[in-house]
């Protein structure tokens, strides 16, 4: 599918509504005139990972019974580690929603699991990364089968010449990287994760130009200590939405990415859902992005929070409510028909 024209304008991009809502998972809906918090999170170092994934899904939907969230989705962003053991991926993926199944039978919670899968091959070789990228598509069957409702990446094709170019701030190069290897990579891999997605009857949720976008905006800095300009990297972050589209011209629906800045013109474009992140991100890194962002979104993310002991709790449970009071005052906005004006003049 080619999209010719634009699906919502300046006037209709705004937070908790898309033109193409979503449900899955336990009956939970995306884009239906709601924000829903999405919480993401990554385990202890050293710590048995069936156990720390275990031990986080329980603290946050303990969490989120005692605040009274009943829409919540968690995202589970794989490590190196499980894409060495497509089985254990497979494993976590499964206890994950048996925790989620039991909870939204006891509580009435609606609840969704996006799995993102690491992109592990090794651009440095001469020739495609062919083991890799089977390896990768063995994690898409195994989560799939396992309980993921929703299917997520962070692709790096073409980074191996965008890292020379950025760094040189070589815009030819930027555009020979975004505007044809990572096309032509995001054509080939989406083409098997839609089809995945739709024999294991999931969601084919979207990709994110992370490789790119976020390591420009790094790159860029704050006010000072600036590597590139932050005009340059604004640049590619705009650019960056022609290869994120790809997967959706591939048949992903959403929800996209929260760390795909780009998702404001995928939505626009699109009319799927997409998922942000703004001011909690900064637990994984700084940007002056902040809550910016915010104004397009369907689901408010947080980036990758350790699970670390705060005084609060755990960090993930922790970040959870974060996002739930924020999340919160979106919809307060829309039930008082506010969303528009909190938009313009808040986020």
């Amino acid at each position: 599918m080619k999209f010719s024209s634009v699906e919502l304008g300046p006037n209709q991009l705004v937070f908790g509504f898309a033109r193409h809502p979503l449900r899955y998972g336990n009956n939970l809906e995306i884009g239906n005139g709601q924000v829903v918090p999405e919480i993401k999170y990554f385990p202890r170092i050293g710590k048995d990972l069936k156990e720390e994934y275990k031990t986080i899904t329980e603290q946050i939907l303990k969490r989120a019974v005692s605040l009274g969230v009943d829409k919540l989705q968690l995202e589970t962003e794989l490590t190196y580690v499980e894409m060495e053991n497509t089985a254990l991926a497979g494993e976590i993926t499964r206890l994950q929603k048996e925790l989620m199944e039991k909870y939204a039978k006891e509580y009435g919670m609606n609840l969704g699991l996006r799995v993102t899968v690491a992109d592990v091959r090794d651009f440095g070789k001469l020739k495609h990364d062919e083991q890799a990228f089977n390896k990768m598509l063995q994690t898409f069957e195994q989560v799939s089968s396992s309980g993921a409702d929703v299917l997520s990446i962070e692709s790096e094709g073409g980074k191996e010449l965008f890292n020379y170019a950025i760094i040189r701030q070589d815009i030819l190069g930027i555009v020979a990287a975004l505007g044809f290897l990572a096309i032509h990579d995001m054509g080939n891999l989406w083409k098997e994760i839609v089809g995945i997605a739709r024999n294991k009857h999931v969601v084919a949720g979207g990709d994110s130009a992370c490789a790119f976008g976020n390591t420009s905006m790094r790159l860029a800095g704050g006010l000072k200590d600036n590597v590139i300009a932050h005009s340059l990297a604004a640049i590619v972050r705009g650019m960056s939405a022609s290869r994120s589209l790809v997967a959706y011209e591939q048949g992903a629906v959403g929800p996209g990415k929260d760390c795909a800045y780009e998702n404001v013109i995928i939505k626009a474009i699109t009319g799927y859902p997409m998922s942000m992140e703004g001011k909690t991100a900064a637990c994984a890194h700084s940007s002056l992005v902040g809550n910016v962002i915010a104004a397009a979104c369907d689901l408010w993310s947080n980036e990758q929070v350790e699970n670390i002991k705060l005084f609060g709790g755990y960090g993930p449970e922790v970040f959870l409510e974060v996002l739930y009071y924020d999340t919160k005052m979106m919809n307060g906005a829309i039930w008082a028909n506010k969303h528009y004006e909190l938009k313009e003049k808040q986020l």
